[in-house]
């Protein structure tokens, strides 16, 4: 395996570094940038855009570029690794056979191969993408998250504990704020139970019902392996909805234009936030991003209650990177460019995989 310097740190914060390398971008199938696209405005660019943009990126970069597509089967990644010999993989898959559970397999398939990859190992994934698993283990760290339940899939709905409503209802696993609407916040039992039996019919998979935590919607990128860099903190605002109602990053808040446009929502820089409070923030998300043994880049999300606390709704480790998503905002506004941006994931790579084979 071809082996090349990534930065002379081990956990390099360089991002200027220019070697002309072999990466392979490990993709969904049907995400798969098409050769053609010649202008950024072409409408399909909006389907495969967080793909779409960091190929950009790396061949402005310099970087020779292969795109893997996988579905089910992993032979297209060992028919790669074995006849292109890549230097490294730019890992973007969400999932396997269609399970976003499955991540953390093909992660772990990698590090068999010994090959180095961007991104969370496969222990960060495992403990951050089980949204119960994740709270357990923050709060046994102390640090305070919403009051839960988790309905198993295929299992009856019994009795039900005593719970803080209102609750807000949605997949144990699954990302993307998928199966995420208006109706997912549940004022009584009734409604919850109701909510619980058809996410599991829809997802066909475990359900988590957690307390509604009024407040502000905070999302802070973390990039790292083990010096950590927190950059500035992005929040979902709700102008236009009516005090009272839910104010929730639903589905279709997160992939329809025109509906955030027509309630006043949008993605903007946090607005001014208590003396105190960004570092607060800060801290206790490195916190989070180790305890849960994250690597390479995540986001958090928080929310942050009038009276100044705050709350750990999630930890994703390899978020959405398009150029404009939350992460290349963020990092934009920390004073790197997109391509430096994703220069920096593919250094933090490297850096891991030293650690892993003791260099």
């Amino acid at each position: 395996m071809k082996k090349l310097r990534a930065g002379s740190s081990k956990d390099s914060n360089s991002s200027s570094s220019r070697a002309s390398l072999r990466v392979a971008m490990l993709v969904h199938w049907s995400l798969i940038p098409p050769e053609d696209i010649e202008r950024d405005d072409d409408p399909r660019v909006e389907k495969c855009q967080t793909e779409y943009d960091v190929k950009q990126a790396l061949i402005k970069l310099g970087h020779d570029v292969q795109v893997i597509g996988v579905y089910d089967d992993l032979a297209p990644i060992r028919k790669m690794l074995d006849e292109w010999k890549p230097s490294i993989v730019f890992n973007l898959l969400e999932d396997f056979a269609g399970n976003s559970a499955f991540d953390y397999y093909v992660v772990s398939y990698l590090e068999m191969l010994n090959i180095p990859y961007t991104g969370c190992n496969p222990r960060g994934l495992l403990l951050a993408r089980d949204k119960a698993l994740s709270k357990k283990l923050l709060t046994y760290h102390h640090i305070d998250v919403p009051d839960f339940q988790v309905f198993r899939y295929r299992k009856r709905i019994g009795r039900i504990r005593k719970l803080s409503y209102p609750m807000f209802v949605k997949s144990l696993i699954e990302e993307g704020s998928v199966g995420i609407a208006q109706a997912s916040y549940c004022e009584n039992e009734d409604q919850l139970r109701e909510r619980v039996a058809m996410l599991h019919e829809r997802t066909k998979g475990d359900v988590i019902a957690e307390q509604y935590i009024d407040g502000r919607e905070l999302y802070v990128t973390v990039v790292g392996n083990h010096r950590l860099d927190v950059y500035p903190i992005r929040e979902l605002v709700f102008d236009k909805v009516p005090e009272g109602q839910p104010r929730v990053a639903t589905f279709k808040v997160k992939w329809d234009y025109d509906y955030r446009e027509r309630w006043g929502i949008d993605y903007v820089f946090a607005r001014p936030l208590a003396a105190g409070v960004p570092e607060r923030i800060a801290r206790l998300c490195k916190r989070i991003y180790r305890t849960l043994d994250l690597s390479g880049y995540a986001r958090i999300d928080l929310r942050l209650t009038p009276d100044g606390k705050l709350y750990v709704l999630e930890a994703n480790p390899n978020p959405a990177i398009a150029a404009n998503d939350e992460c290349a905002y963020s990092a934009e506004k920390a004073g790197l460019t997109y391509p430096q941006f994703v220069q920096r994931l593919l250094n933090l790579g490297f850096a891991a995989f030293k650690e892993r084979v003791g260099e």
